[in-house]
């Protein structure tokens, strides 16, 4: 019998499912993502913004995007802001580039809309050709290390800035309470509890408050703001940092998202054994076209990229198969805009302990990376190490892809090197001899 509704449009039953099954799926998945709603107010707070307008227009884009994608691509893919990209965006774009915040989403518009074209066009086979695995799993792992030093320095178990980065002792109940936040972390996913890092958050909070290192306001009824929509620069990063070096940057932002992107994808659509005979996915053009537009959408609302989630992982393992799991999950992160205010509660030793976990899973990507041979392994290691060394994505990608090609023009294998790692090779040098130039000069 011919299936009609919901079930007829995203063969809910071809796919052996149901929408009951569907419906826990996308709960779940929203239950392990909502943790960015605070997380991402509080690193974009670090750059000026408002952390009540962020947490509500983060709920806002990432409920629009989810719910977009679940229609478009119907795969049980949720969306929200990029964890990695926003640390960028803060204390990289703004605190050390000296873009402001509008100029810095302006960044991500931009390289969203760079990576939208390259979908349109379908050239993601090209990209993909030109840069090498060990490249690609780097760029994962130097951001999984950044959000991992922003988590020990919001916790207050590091302290940088300057020319030093030391362990800092915790004597402190505020460190106190990060350690703390750190432990209910590690207890809970080793536990593999559903909704690990957004109970750590809350419960963390909660010990914030007894013991005083955050005040409960005299009225939690502050409005829902959406202030961040629409605060948009485009021409700031061209103003502060010049052609070629906004270009250089624009192209890291794009390469971070598409390869995230890419990754998720093909993880989530095998883990629901969904690819197709040859292992490829299909859909694949529509997946992609709302991933890329979810970045410029992102920038747009001053909420940094959006991306597809790897979180949408426990979703798949609750028996979602469809795209109507991705719908539920994004009309409960726009049911979760009311939340927002609550943002203000959450202090930074709250969402410290999430941050230091996410980045160490990040980590994990070491493991494809073979460090015993030099031509792989060195500019790697540049290109991650530098990362948060830096607070730059710009120079650690820009250091592995000099580094690579150089290792390969010694070795006599300069025709292994794809054109287009020759063209960003090339700008890369520049970028580094425009600064060093500038330094003799100054």
């Amino acid at each position: 019998m011919a299936q009609t509704g919901l079930d007829s449009f995203f063969k809910i039953s071809e796919r052996g499912s149901s929408v009951g099954t569907e419906v826990r799926a996308g709960v779940t998945t929203f239950l392990v993502m909502a943790y960015i709603l605070f997380v991402n107010a509080d690193i974009l707070g670090a750059a000026g913004l408002d952390p009540v307008s962020v947490a509500a227009a983060t709920a806002l884009v990432a409920g629009i995007l989810t719910i977009a994608m679940g229609v478009f691509s119907n795969y049980p893919i949720a969306m929200a802001a990029g964890l990695g990209l926003n640390a960028a965006v803060a204390f990289g774009l703004v605190l050390t580039d000296g873009l402001t915040a509008e100029g810095a989403m302006g960044v991500i518009v931009w390289e969203g809309i760079l990576v939208t074209v390259l979908v349109v066009l379908g050239l993601r086979e090209a990209v993909m050709e030109a840069i090498p695995a060990s490249l690609k799993y780097s760029i994962g792992v130097g951001i999984g290390l950044f959000i991992l030093f922003i988590g020990l320095v919001n916790g207050g178990l590091v302290r940088g800035g300057g020319a030093i980065v030391e362990f800092v002792f915790p004597t402190t109940v505020s460190q106190g309470v990060t350690l703390i936040g750190v432990l209910i972390a590690v207890v809970l996913l080793v536990r593999k509890v559903k909704g690990a890092m957004i109970i750590t958050i809350i419960l963390t909070t909660v010990v914030a408050l007894i013991l005083g290192v955050v005040d409960l306001p005299d009225s939690l009824a502050a409005t829902v703001s959406f202030d961040t929509l629409g605060a948009v620069d485009m021409g700031n990063v061209w103003a502060e940092m010049g052609a070629l070096v906004a270009i250089l940057t624009i192209f890291t932002f794009m390469l971070t998202d598409f390869f995230d992107t890419m990754g998720t994808a093909t993880a989530i659509v095998e883990q629901a054994e969904l690819t197709d005979d040859e292992g490829g996915i299909p859909n694949l053009r529509n997946l992609l076209l709302v991933d890329s537009i979810g970045a410029a959408i992102g920038g747009l609302c001053g909420v940094s990229s959006n991306t597809s989630y790897i979180e949408s992982s426990a979703g798949v393992a609750e028996g979602g198969r469809t795209g109507f799991a991705s719908v539920v999950t994004g009309v409960l992160f726009l049911v979760a805009i009311i939340l927002s205010p609550l943002a203000l509660l959450v202090p930074g030793q709250a969402t410290a302990p999430v941050l230091i976990l996410i980045g160490f899973l990040m980590i994990g990507l070491l493991k494809h990376i073979d460090f015993t041979d030099l031509e792989e392994g060195l500019p790697a290691l540049l290109a991650i190490i530098l990362m948060p060394l830096t607070f730059s994505i710009t120079v650690g990608i820009a250091a592995g892809f000099v580094t690579h090609t150089l290792i390969k023009v010694v070795k006599g294998k300069a025709s292994q090197v794809h054109v287009l790692m020759w063209i960003v090779t090339a700008a890369c040098v520049v970028y580094f001899g425009q600064s060093l130039l500038n330094h003799w000069f100054a």
